[in-house]
């Protein structure tokens, strides 16, 4: 395996060179999760905010980075998942089941996404993430989300196609 060569690193991301290959890594992590939520009420449990990268608002699943803060640097990937479900919706798992892991870019960065699914949900709080982030959160039952996430396409927002692949992963149909 050939060393990768640091080209520009911030406090966040690092561009790295490996033979004539660019990409990017995550200065303290190279694993993110993405979780599926559905209450028993049949809603799928949805995020929206504004991502500055792409420049609009967007639908997704809660997720997060592995390790990327100093508190949270010992944290077990699924440890990871639960949090991160609980400070974005709002939502504790009794349970969280491992659906896959997969490349996030596999052209552009090293990082692996590891899907999860969330049970036994209990609502604690009603979520929004923590500080400096503006979470909002959407409850959808299933036999509306197509629907639901067209009309949102059509206000402008984007739809991260996680949705869809932790859905399909999970074998639920919608």
């Amino acid at each position: 395996m050939t060393e990768p060569k640091t080209l520009y690193e911030t406090k966040w991301l690092k561009l790295q060179r490996i033979g004539s290959w660019d990409l990017v890594r995550r200065i303290h992590s190279d694993a993110c999760v993405g979780i599926l939520a559905i209450t028993p009420e049949q809603e799928v449990v949805l995020v929206e905010q504004f991502r500055i990268p792409v420049q609009q608002r967007v639908i997704e699943i809660p997720a997060g980075i592995v390790g990327d803060e100093e508190e949270h640097e010992d944290e077990s990937v699924k440890q990871t998942a639960m949090r991160e479900l609980l400070e974005e919706t709002g939502f504790r798992a009794g349970s969280m089941e491992l659906l896959s892991s997969s490349p996030t870019s596999a052209g552009l960065t090293a990082e692996f996404t590891l899907f999860y699914q969330a049970g036994e949900l209990t609502r604690e709080h009603e979520g929004g993430g923590v500080s400096g982030e503006d979470i909002k959160v959407h409850r959808v039952a299933l036999s509306e989300l197509r629907d639901w996430l067209g009309q949102r396409e059509n206000e402008g927002m984007a739809i991260d196609h996680k949705i869809h692949a932790a859905l399909g992963m999970a074998g639920v149909s919608y």
